[in-house]
Order: C-alpha cells, then structure tokens, then sequence
C-alpha cells in the first residue's frame, strides 16, 4: 500500500524525488532540502495519502562521508490514520545548512524539530520557537553527532533563578494537554495538577476557544477533611 504513495510522488514532482527504496515494509523517498516543506505538504493534502498523523522527525549523522556528499540526514516518520500505511520522508542537509520547518504542516513537528536541533545542530527556518529543549543555551556542541568528543567538557555556569512563568522546555500555555500543572503550587511543595478549562478559569494560562471563555470562575478551592480515624482492634 504505502509502495503507492512512493510512486505517486514519482509522479506527482518526476525528478525532484531523488530516490524511493522499499524493504521489508519500510518505504522511503528522499528529496532535496529545497522540497522538503512542499512533499510534505502533499503528503498530507492529497486525498490518496492523507498524511494525518506525524510520528516522529530525527536525524542521522554519517561523517565518514565523502566531502561532496551532505553529513547530515534528516528523516520524518508519517502515517495515514484513513489509508492504514507508512512513509518516510528523507533529505540530507550539510554542516551549517537551514532546513524550512515542518511546523505549518503538522504541529507535532515542533518539539521534535527543537530536539533535532539540540542534540544536532539542524537549524530549522520559521519555527515558531527553535531553542534548545534538552539542554541548557550555553551547552558547547552537538552530542549526538559522531564527532562529539566523549570526554568533552562544559563550562560552569553561575546559579541563576527560573521564575514559573518560562520553565523550559514549557512556557506558560505549552505542555501536557490532559492537565496543567500549577508551577507555582509546586514549587510552595503543594505539588498540584489542574485541568486546563480550571488553569482558564484561575488566569493561568489563556483560553483556548470561544467555549473556555465563556466558564464562570470557579469557587475557590476547598481542601479535603481528613479521614475520620479507624477504630481501634486492640482490646480494652
């Protein structure tokens, strides 16, 4: 099934895919960089592969190769919830090169561009928020390229304070969509864990449609009785 979608592409941008392979149920096609953003996009758009669901996106570094070749190969996983088959999207990117985001396409695209980044130094144009996600902003180096010296050191850094309001890699309406956590009841070691329509209702984050808005502020929060004690066992 998803040998399909590797021949409609062939048909679809001709010369433009650079290569498709097919082993054992993985398919793959590779593109330049040029049309990484736009193969995407007709991944996703075209009725007959309807490219939904982002997997995941990574990278793979090849040193060793010849000085013509780029070192870098920058991989996304796709899959069709309605069509039921796998592609993957390849393009190689030299030391240094941009590549344009994936994030207008599949928002899933964002952290994982982020840790591409990170962990390799794959410099995406217009994401919304390319930073490092993993490791702090004065880490020297790339470590998961195959050059990074496993004995290498970093330098030390003053102890500084991070307020609530930007904890990375979250900022104050990004993060786990099935609760939000009160950072600042965490940090006073009440350690609690709101609902998001409860974040809205409290201000601490923003709402998110014309719904969430519209909620009445809630009561304030009543703490628990404690538990009635258990009778005793022991005899009188």
């Amino acid at each position: 099934m998803s040998k399909k979608v590797l021949a409609r592409l062939q048909k679809r941008f001709a010369d433009k895919v650079l290569a498709v392979e097919s082993f054992r149920g993985d398919d793959e096609a590779l593109v330049a960089p040029a049309d990484w953003l736009p193969v995407a996009q007709f991944l996703r758009d075209d009725p007959e592969c309807a490219m939904d669901h982002f997997i995941d996106l990574t990278a793979v570094d090849y040193p060793e190769r010849e000085p013509e070749v780029p070192r870098l190969e920058v991989l996304v996983f796709l899959r069709s919830m309605s069509k039921n088959h796998r592609v993957r999207l390849k393009t190689r990117v030299r030391d240094g090169e941009d590549l344009e985001s994936l994030t207008p396409v599949w928002l899933g695209a964002n952290w994982t561009e982020r840790e591409c980044y990170d962990m390799f130094g794959v410099r995406f144009r217009n994401h919304p928020d390319l930073r490092r996600i993993l490791l702090y902003e004065e880490f020297v180096g790339y470590p998961l390229r195959k050059d990074y010296p496993i004995q290498k050191t970093q330098p030390l850094l003053e102890y500084r304070e991070v307020g609530p309001s930007k904890l990375a890699p979250f900022g104050p309406d990004e993060g786990n969509p099935f609760g939000r956590i009160d950072w600042l009841a965490r940090m006073s070691g009440r350690n609690l864990q709101v609902s998001p329509a409860l974040a809205v209702q409290r201000g601490q984050r923003p709402a998110l449609s014309g719904d969430e808005e519209d909620l009445a502020p809630s009561a304030p929060h009543q703490a628990l009785p404690p538990p009635a004690p258990k009778p005793s066992t022991q005899p009188n």
